[in-house]
């Protein structure tokens, strides 16, 4: 297992900072996800973390030990890129043998820890397949093998479902769960910029902007609770409702923000009403666009199916209990 502490943690390249000043603190055996949009610093953030990338100032501990200058052979981790980066004209068994014939593992060792991986990740039946052979999600699944063959004390995920069709993201998002909960001595940080997949993998996630963090918390203190305008909107799938204007004035609030689950068709006591401008049947949910005057449709969510047809005038009820206030500086108002 690793410890991980960033203690203002910054890297330039030349006038140009890219991390600012990063303070974090990564469990033992935790997943941590770094999310954000693109260009706000997670994945320079792995590599930083990784060493292949050199830090500007500031420290980075592994187990209460300053690794800012150790090789990246020696940090005890393993990174699963994008790319998958197998060799082309290895087999399946080769390629996640590669490392430990590296370090001059003995051939009993080797077999027994790529046989053990390939089974947990159910590609033993793929060892003698070359990657040619192979779809994209069992490429991914020898990266990742290859990863665990290596024994890491931290294990590093750069978009590795970026590459893969939705059902095979779903898929292999599952197995990386599985792998998660197989080894849970094993701490595991992953870079994405699809929140759902924070939502679904992490322990706890670290929100990401210009290279500065913006929260820290699991996923349902930020779903729940985030402390700006920019994590309220950026992690929840559909994203939040935001109004301003004069409706959110009405809630003492420069921005009100409320979720689609939490918005109801109430046509006895409505808080705002206005007409439906589009409908979306998604079988289990059903989602209502309604247009009440504020910047934009407001996003309104029912489950099952529902008969209010496009342009049906509708009025609606957030619940004020679930209703976020933020101030002009995107701040939250309790």
């Amino acid at each position: 297992m690793a410890q991980l502490q960033l203690n203002d943690v910054r890297k330039s390249y030349g006038s140009v900072d890219v991390i600012k000043g990063v303070n974090l603190h990564i469990e033992d055996g935790e997943f941590m996800v770094f999310v954000g949009p693109s260009g706000c610093g997670k994945s320079t953030l792995l590599r930083l973390i990784a060493g292949l990338e050199d830090i500007t100032s500031g420290d980075l501990i592994f187990d209460n030990e300053r690794v800012n200058d150790l090789a990246p052979s020696r940090r005890g981790i393993a990174m699963v890129f994008q790319s998958y980066a197998l060799y082309p004209h290895m087999k399946v068994y080769d390629n996640m043998a590669f490392g430990m014939k590296l370090a001059h593992a003995g051939e009993a060792e080797i077999r027994a820890r790529v046989e053990k991986a390939a089974k947990m990740l159910q590609i033993d039946h793929l060892l003698d397949r070359l990657p040619k052979q192979l779809s994209g999600g069992q490429r991914q699944r020898v990266a990742i093998g290859r990863a665990i063959v290596r024994d890491p004390r931290v294990f590093l995920f750069d978009e590795p479902l970026s590459n893969l069709d939705a059902a095979l993201r779903v898929q292999t998002r599952l197995e990386i769960a599985r792998l998660h909960h197989a080894m849970n001595n094993v701490t595991m940080i992953y870079v994405t910029h699809d929140q759902v997949e924070a939502m679904t993998l992490a322990d706890r996630i670290c929100v990401l902007k210009d290279g500065l963090v913006m929260q820290v918390g699991t996923p349902t203190e930020l779903y729940e609770k985030p402390n700006s305008i920019f994590v309220a909107g950026f992690i929840g799938s559909p994203k939040m409702n935001f109004i301003n204007g004069q409706i959110a004035r009405g809630f003492g609030a420069h921005t009100i923000g409320i979720r689609s689950e939490h918005m109801v068709v109430d046509n006895a006591s409505p808080v705002w009403t206005g007409d439906v401008v589009h409908a979306e049947n998604l079988g289990s949910d059903n989602y209502l666009f309604v247009e009440i005057g504020a910047e934009e449709p407001v996003l309104v969510r029912q489950e099952g199916k529902t008969s209010i047809p496009w342009g049906a005038k509708i009025g609606i009820r957030p619940l004020e209990e679930n209703l976020h206030r933020f101030d002009e500086k995107g701040a939250p108002m309790r």
